[in-house]
């Protein structure tokens, strides 16, 4: 099943990057996933990578999709590939600090909030480009921004879901030029098991399923 499923979503989604979100999956399950050919995967929450990873083949690539506490910043850095969701000075702040220590340079992508639910993460639109433009990123020098995240509202109005993932990429191209490093800033992850499409339509680089793959 797993194999079907990933073979018809890697049909319709082209060239844009599958990033496999395993939470709440089986080891079983991620490795079955594995042997599909997958190789990134994704978690939302920190320890559960921890704990996953050392028991899955080493050549999985981790992703960490989900809220990130400052707490836990220390204990994750040199074990992902790219965090999706740093939604805060606060926690560019200490990602800075951890990776310095480490001597390493972690990969971000910068949450934008975009859903009409409050409960969302992520940078209000307007900050993130007042943050961006007067040029304050470039004090990182053990970050590398990758590109924008962004969650779209739950809903069944697909329309409105279809604005928000427009608005994010609109951002995405207004923001790359002010970037420390502008040809870093590619990637555009947006887009889960139930919007995926409309996130390809409109400009995603990176779409994360789950349950889609699964069931």
């Amino acid at each position: 099943m797993i194999q079907q499923n990933i073979n018809r979503i890697k049909e319709e989604i082209g060239e844009t990057s599958l990033i496999a979100v395993s939470k709440y999956r089986s080891l079983e399950e991620l490795r079955e996933l594995h042997a599909c050919g997958q190789r990134i995967m994704a978690e939302n929450r920190v320890q559960e990578l921890l704990k996953k990873k050392p028991e899955l083949p080493e050549d999985i690539e981790w992703h960490l999709i989900g809220h990130l506490q400052t707490n836990k910043v220390k204990s994750i850095i040199e074990h992902t590939a790219l965090i999706h969701s740093v939604d805060s000075m606060k926690l560019l702040h200490e990602i800075e600090k951890q990776a310095a220590k480490k001597d390493i340079v972690c990969n971000v992508l910068l949450q934008v909030h975009v859903a009409q639910e409050d409960s969302k993460f992520g940078f209000p639109t307007t900050e993130l480009s007042e943050l961006i433009e007067s040029g304050a990123l470039r004090q990182f020098q053990h970050i590398c921004f990758k590109g924008l995240m962004s969650m779209a509202s739950l809903t069944v109005d697909f329309d409105q879901v279809r604005q928000e993932f427009k608005a994010t990429k609109q951002l995405f191209e207004t923001l790359k030029r002010h970037m420390p490093v502008p040809d870093d800033f590619t990637e555009l992850s947006m887009g889960m098991s139930g919007d995926y499409a409309i996130a390809i339509e409109e400009g995603a680089t990176m779409v994360r399923i789950g349950s889609k793959i699964f069931s």
